[in-house]
């Protein structure tokens, strides 16, 4: 069972790219982040048609997370955190598909530090270990797939002096997502380098692609259970090279079944 986290930096402009990818590598079960869709935009049809069921949890040109599922439809469990009654943002979709929890995560950016945006990332962040608590006390095979924006270790990382002042690194990042894992979790990517230099995302700007300047915000968390269950991890790095692609890659975890 391939589970996979995609950030794909707006579905409507990116959707050739991800009908591409599910066609090709026909994973079973993909975790879309920033869709920058609302609801009623969001491309269902072109999705099913490609075989796969969907939710999604949108919002207008900003933020939005989706969950797609081969030859099923997913079942919705949650969608959005407790915690913070005046929160609008679609961050955060759980779902159940067969026999498996998963949950597509987009946690704020942060920057730029100090400032609102940062204390409000932290205050997710928060939120976010809450309800990750609350799954494990299931004891179910949970998979929780997004996009973190937390950079965990130097190594993590092309150049840590280039990213030393920004939010996806700053010591409170770092020690947030260090408590989620410490949880119980295990972080998929890293079992399978644990000598990191694995990247999930190339910025637009400066090259960063072609320089190979990236980073890794991208992370499959595992419950005990799901963690029982891993085969492999990795990047489809290649999806990053093409035209008009997100500027993250796809970030995939295999489980074997159950």
């Amino acid at each position: 069972m391939k589970i996979v986290s995609y950030n794909v930096n707006g579905i409507k402009a990116r959707l050739p790219r991800l009908i591409e990818y599910l066609d090709s590598e026909q994973p079973d079960i993909v975790c879309l982040q920033e869709l920058k869709s609302s609801d009623e935009t969001f491309p269902e049809s072109d999705i099913r048609d490609a075989g796969y069921g969907a939710i999604w949890h949108g919002q207008k040109g900003f933020n939005g997370v989706a969950i797609l599922a081969r030859d099923a439809d997913p079942v919705e469990r949650k969608r959005g955190l407790e915690g913070d009654p005046d929160d609008v943002q679609s961050r955060y979709l759980e779902a159940e598909v067969d026999g498996l929890i998963v949950a597509s995560i987009y946690l704020p950016n942060g920057n730029p530090v100090p400032g609102p945006k940062f204390e409000y990332k932290l205050g997710w962040f928060d939120r976010l270990i809450d309800r990750a608590s609350a799954l494990l006390a299931e004891e179910r095979a949970v998979v929780l797939a997004g996009d973190y924006n937390v950079i965990p270790n130097d190594d993590d990382v092309f150049s840590v002096h280039a990213m030393a002042s920004d939010a996806l690194m700053q010591p409170e990042s770092r020690a947030a997502y260090r408590r989620l894992v410490a949880q119980g979790w295990t972080d998929s990517l890293r079992t399978r380098f644990p000598r990191g230099g694995v990247w999930t995302f190339w910025d637009y700007q400066a090259g960063a692609w072609q320089r190979d300047a990236g980073f890794r915000i991208d992370h499959l968390l595992l419950s005990p259970r799901a963690a029982d269950r891993f085969a492999d991890a990795g990047v489809d790095k290649r999806y990053r090279g093409l035209e008009k692609a997100s500027d993250h890659a796809p970030t995939w975890v295999r489980l074997n079944k159950a």
